[in-house]
């Protein structure tokens, strides 16, 4: 299907692809992976021979379509049904010609030809695509002019999944969406009947719906069997192969050097000194290139201040919208407390965004009441809100605004604790990645120590590996997260709360995310079914709704141990980062000499932290124990 040869492409003299092969097949679904800014873009736009090559050639098979989406539909009065539709250019010219012509012959070679293309069925194929990502059946009849640049970009991925071209290039679809939409995607790629390339740094997409890996990575293509996971854990085990092989080289390296350091001088062994320089050449060529792995920088968020009771927000009987007598939900009811994970469910146009803009106190409630501590900090991220950086100010004057009697070390430290150092802190935000705005935004916003964080879809901009970063952050942060995002994997790491908004309603879900899913999934199908069908589904859904319910009222029983052990562990983890800390300054050179009161006291100091880790461990060890145990007798009681 298409082969890359020896491909090399430069801009600005920096090399992005450096004699790159790789060969997909047809049928093949390929998630293509890679560090942000390391060029995967630009391999598609080579591809669509949108600009040329230094060096190789991209081929595709004779005939073949390439299909991406549009970089924006036009806002016109054209609705969107007839927009996908219209994406279909071969139907489209048929369906014109069939109007005018009045040649027999021709027209039963149109009328041949559309049954072919199953021109009859694209209606009901497209309304099931966009039904797919988003779209009411009322909506859809609807102008493009009614929907802003987001829902547009949905329209224009619909439109080129309709046309199903031969050759799917993706960037990024999932950015598009919402998580409901991008379950339905993942299994629309699945079962799609040609081949396609993703790009994507979702792992759920790439885990459920790839049959292939393509990663991009120090200017070279590799293609993997399997999907993402797959592709790692068999990367990872290579690297710990060759670092294994590299080691034993350089142990027969040591060997041989020393003979010929020791011998080289002796007449009698000058000949063997002179054969083990010729092997320690012959190594040299043959050494184990270990590739260099880039690091990722951490994200930190400072911990609240102080402590809140629980808890830290209450919604009281709240009506929220933002026209009297109109609410977009009823009678919410809900708390959070300072160590809350929760996760809110829903399409979009449900109102998540409402729930959200009205705990921050962006929206007052038309009725009832939002209820928190005057002292509440609330740091609030929003994909729009990267727009708001000062496109010409540096990170270093965006901090520095946030500390105006701070010198220019302490603002400079600062700006490197969120993730700019000297190499980036004074450029302006116009000229950083989306990432790198994104982790901009979350260091300003978190600057305070916030006691609640809520994010609205903050992985769009993130690599996979800065979105496990970011991830990792999260879990160690010690106040509460709301969170809203298409990303699955990263509401798994960090979750264990879950509200669904449906229907002018906000409430806790007691399903799972694998749960909701599979409900999204089966949403999505068809079937017709008769009166005992229908009984039974009712049944196995009070069931499933039983079992929900015990099961969420097996995790509130369970929550304090749980809690108290992930308390204990983070100690732990506290502790343990004081220590590191004691070693780099009982490391500092000249320390027992000059300063032996000090060294004596932080010496004194780590032995109590080592004492007080051992201590915890013993208290973490039983905390889980008991934790394990009465999980395994309430699973016990649940499976009866």
């Amino acid at each position: 299907m298409l082969h890359i040869n020896d491909l090399t492409y430069r801009i600005e003299g920096r090399v992005l692809l450096d004699q790159a092969t790789a060969a997909i097949s047809d049928g093949w679904k390929v998630g293509f992976v890679g560090r942000n800014g390391t060029g995967k873009s630009t391999l598609f736009r080579l591809i669509k021979q949108e600009i040329a090559s230094d060096d190789g050639a991209i081929s595709l098979r004779k005939n073949r379509r390439i299909g991406s989406v549009a970089q924006e539909v036009p806002s016109n009065n054209v609705s969107l049904v007839d927009t996908v539709l219209a994406a279909d250019t071969e139907r489209a010219s048929l369906l014109a010609e069939a109007e005018t012509a009045t040649e027999p012959t021709r027209i039963a070679e149109i009328q041949t030809r559309l049954a072919d293309i199953e021109a009859h069925s694209a209606e009901a194929r497209a309304a099931i695509i966009l039904s797919g990502l988003g779209f009411s059946h009322a909506d859809q009849q609807r102008p493009c002019s009614d929907f802003s640049g987001g829902w547009r970009m949905r329209v224009a991925l619909a439109a080129v999944l309709f046309s199903e071209p031969d050759l799917l290039l993706l960037d990024e679809p999932t950015n598009y969406l919402d998580l409901e939409g991008a379950v339905w995607l993942e299994t629309y790629i699945r079962r799609y009947p040609h081949t396609a390339l993703i790009i994507s740094h979702d792992r759920g997409l790439l885990n459920a719906a790839m049959t292939h890996t393509m990663a991009l990575e120090n200017r070279k293509l590799s293609i993997h069997n399997g999907n993402y996971d797959t592709y790692i854990r068999r990367r990872a085990e290579q690297h710990a192969v060759m670092a294994a092989q590299a080691a034993k080289q350089e142990q027969a390296r040591k060997h041989m050097q020393a003979f010929v350091d020791r011998f080289k001088a002796k007449a009698s062994k000058a000949r063997q000194a002179q054969s083990r320089v010729k092997m320690l050449e012959k190594l040299q060529a043959q050494a184990v290139d270990i590739p260099i792995e880039e690091r990722t920088i951490p994200f930190a968020f400072p911990d609240p201040k102080p402590a809140m009771a629980p808890p830290i927000v209450r919604v009281q009987e709240a009506d929220l919208g933002y026209e009297e007598g109109k609410p977009v939900l009823r009678k919410v009811d809900l708390r959070i407390d300072q160590d809350d994970r929760i996760a809110i469910l829903g399409l979009n146009g449900q109102g998540k965004s409402t729930l959200v803009k009205a705990i921050s106190g962006r929206l007052t409630p038309l009725a009832g009441h939002v209820r928190k501590s005057k002292k509440l900090k609330i740091a609030y991220f929003a994909q729009h809100q990267i727009d708001e950086l000062k496109p010409k100010q540096s990170p270093f004057e965006h901090v520095r605004e946030l500390m105006p009697e701070g010198t220019e070390a302490q603002v400079r430290a600062r700006t490197a604790q969120i993730g700019f150092g000297p190499d980036k802190a004074d450029t302006a935000a116009e000229k950083l990645s989306g990432g790198e705005k994104a982790r901009l935004l979350f260091g300003l916003i978190t600057f305070d120590g916030p006691h609640l964080m809520i994010l609205d879809e903050p992985t769009n901009h993130l690599d996979i590996d800065s979105r496990e970063a970011l991830s990792l952050a999260l879990n160690n942060y010690q106040g509460a997260v709301i969170l809203i995002t298409h990303d699955m994997h990263l509401a798994e790491t960090i979750v264990d709360r879950l509200w669904l908004v449906k229907d002018g309603k906000a409430e806790r879900y007691h399903g799972d995310l694998t749960e909701y899913r599979q409900m999204i999934l089966d949403a999505g199908k068809t079937q017709k079914k008769t009166d005992t069908d229908d009984d039974n589904d009712a049944l196995a859904s009070g069931n499933k709704a039983a079992m929900r319910k015990a099961a969420a009222e097996m995790r509130q029983k369970l929550s304090p141990l749980k809690k108290e052990a992930e308390a204990l562990e983070r100690k732990i983890e506290k502790l343990q980062q004081d220590i590191a800390g004691l070693d780099e300054k009982l490391a500092e050179p000249g320390l027992f000499e000059n300063h032996l009161d000090k060294a004596t006291a932080l010496s004194k100091e780590r032995a109590d932290l080592l004492s007080l880790v051992e201590q915890t461990e013993e208290e973490w060890l039983a905390a889980s124990e008991e934790y394990e145990n009465a999980k395994a007798r309430a699973e016990g009681q649940l499976a009866r």
